[in-house]
């Protein structure tokens, strides 16, 4: 029988001890201790040598807001008088942070975010493009948890700018507060505590109908959305030995991969509303204010107009763009030791030296259009892929048959063969072109267009340009079903016969000279 159970049965603690086995004194003890609604089981702490100093303790960790060092207090303690191992203290130390930081222990009320009402963004490290480092703008519409990613090459606040309206117009709109944190292109200083707004941002959010807010110093738990897009970024689009992505060769190709990462992880179901955020933004965008027709240009530099020869000035100094941009405004500021040409996107396709496009999801968002590195009058800055249509340069230009009669155009409707016999024959000064356009014509009828286009290209490229020489090339290709390898004259298929029977005589000579015979003395 338990102490309990016998006591409650006979009500004396003697006879209680005699059914149990025990002392009286122990079933006394206790009955004791349920009288008084403690635990028996529970163990009585001892008297320990640390005791004494514990006040000591709690004092040092509150004035070092729990971050004082167990050994720190243990040199301390034995200044005081303390006998005790160290051991003793550390456990004595980690018991009173444990209870200080229960008492301080930062709470988190859960955020639910409304529709319409927040986007946050912020930036990270972008891979490198050859020697060059890029940045990464993230964006995070909170309600929906859609998700914007645009490659660029700096974080100035033109950049930014472009950035910002390129996102709302890949949304679609514009939310109530914009959230970030506290850059020097948002935040000038701090005033008590107190951000001081850029004012050209309070100038931005009044012209998309958006307040700029920022988050308080070092507490990115306040825009954690954004944390995490960018870190997700990050791991997928940067190459590491984790994702054995390939280095982009182009910032062309970086802007494709961040589009096409958009794609992805918004059409996929989301953890937290089992819904992808796509199919949310349909029904956010209800709630999202219209944005301007124009854009935000303070902060992008100055207007410039883009000629028909495709190129803007700036000092003095001409710079291309690239193509389809004749007649537009474009912006251009310095940055460094570059100039900066930002423009409107084209609607659809990426361009070369994007860095704040609406791609495939925006259309007329501000995007980066080129940089060049700033020159001096007399001294243009030209580059030849923003002239595709012209492949030469400033070379010389090839000119380009234009036919003006019917037999001119019967004979260039044979083929580009033909084009390029009219140019070589023309350019070497051939006789009696006209005769031969027209023997080629006849030819062509007679053998197939197909056979005496490729026997006008040879000619061209073999110079032959004879009265014969045509039909000889096309007897010649209705002989041997492919062409090979032109046949060169040179020493080692020569006809011409070599020296080296003249060896002999040469052997034969010194050796008379060496004997004496044949001296004619």
């Amino acid at each position: 029988m338990e102490i309990y159970e016998a006591y409650d049965l006979t009500g004396c603690a003697w006879s209680a001890a005699q059914l149990v086995g025990c002392d009286p004194k122990t079933v006394q003890r206790y009955v004791a201790i349920r009288a008084a609604g403690g635990n028996p089981h529970a163990g009585v702490p001892r008297v320990k040598v640390i005791d004494a100093f514990l006040a000591k303790i709690e004092e040092k960790v509150d004035r070092s807001k729990g971050k004082i060092r167990a050994d720190v207090v243990h040199k301390d303690l034995v200044t005081m008088g303390f006998s005790g191992s160290e051991r003793t203290t550390r456990r004595a130390v980690a018991d009173i942070k444990a209870a200080w930081k229960a008492g301080r222990r930062r709470v988190y009320r859960p955020w639910v975010p409304e529709p319409g009402m927040w986007l946050q963004w912020d930036w990270g490290e972008g891979p490198r493009i050859g020697e060059r480092r890029t940045q990464l703008f993230c964006c995070w519409l909170a309600w929906s948890r859609f998700r914007v990613v645009i490659p660029a090459w700096d974080q100035t606040l033109g950049t930014l700018t472009a950035c910002l309206d390129a996102a709302l117009r890949t949304l679609g709109g514009a939310p109530t507060y914009l959230l970030t944190d506290n850059a020097k292109t948002v935040t000038v200083e701090h005033i008590a505590r107190i951000p001081v707004r850029h004012p050209q941002m309070v100038e931005l959010g009044r012209h998309y109908g958006c307040v700029v807010a920022t988050c308080e110093p070092f507490d990115p738990e306040s825009k954690g959305g954004v944390e995490a897009t960018v870190k997700i970024a990050k791991a997928d689009l940067v190459p590491t030995h984790t994702n054995l992505r390939a280095g982009y060769g182009s910032f062309a190709e970086l802007e494709e991969a961040c589009a096409a990462w958009g794609e992805h992880i918004n059409g996929r179901r989301h953890r937290e509303t089992h819904r992808p955020p796509v199919e949310m933004l349909a029904e956010e965008r209800a709630r999202l204010h219209a944005l301007p027709a124009e854009p935000f240009v303070l902060a992008l530099g100055e207007e410039r107009l883009v000629r028909d020869d495709r190129t803007v000035r700036w000092g003095d100094v001409r710079y291309s763009v690239p193509p389809g941009h004749e007649g537009s405004t474009v912006w251009c500021r310095v940055h460094g030791e570059e100039l900066v040409i930002v423009g409107r996107g084209l609607g659809s396709g990426l361009g070369g030296h994007v860095a704040a496009s609406g791609g495939r999801h925006g259309r007329g968002g501000l995007k980066e259009l080129w940089r060049h590195a700033l020159s001096t009058p007399g001294r243009p800055r030209i580059v030849d892929a923003h002239y595709p249509e012209h492949g030469g340069g400033n070379g010389h230009k090839a000119p380009r048959p234009r036919p003006q009669t019917k037999a001119e155009e019967a004979f260039l409707a044979i083929g580009p063969g033909a084009e390029a016999w009219l140019i070589e024959a023309a350019a070497t000064g051939v006789p009696r072109i006209r005769a031969k356009m027209a023997r080629a014509v006849e030819l062509a009828a007679l053998l197939g267009t197909a056979r005496v286009d490729e026997a006008l290209g040879l000619a061209a490229i073999g110079g032959r340009f004879a009265e014969a020489d045509l039909a000889s090339i096309c007897d010649h290709l209705a002989r041997h079903a492919r062409v090979g390898e032109q046949a060169r004259a040179d020493e080692i298929h020569s006809a011409q016969p070599g020296t080296a029977s003249w060896a002999a005589l040469r052997t034969t000579t010194s050796t008379t000279s060496m004997t004496g015979k044949g001296d004619r003395s």
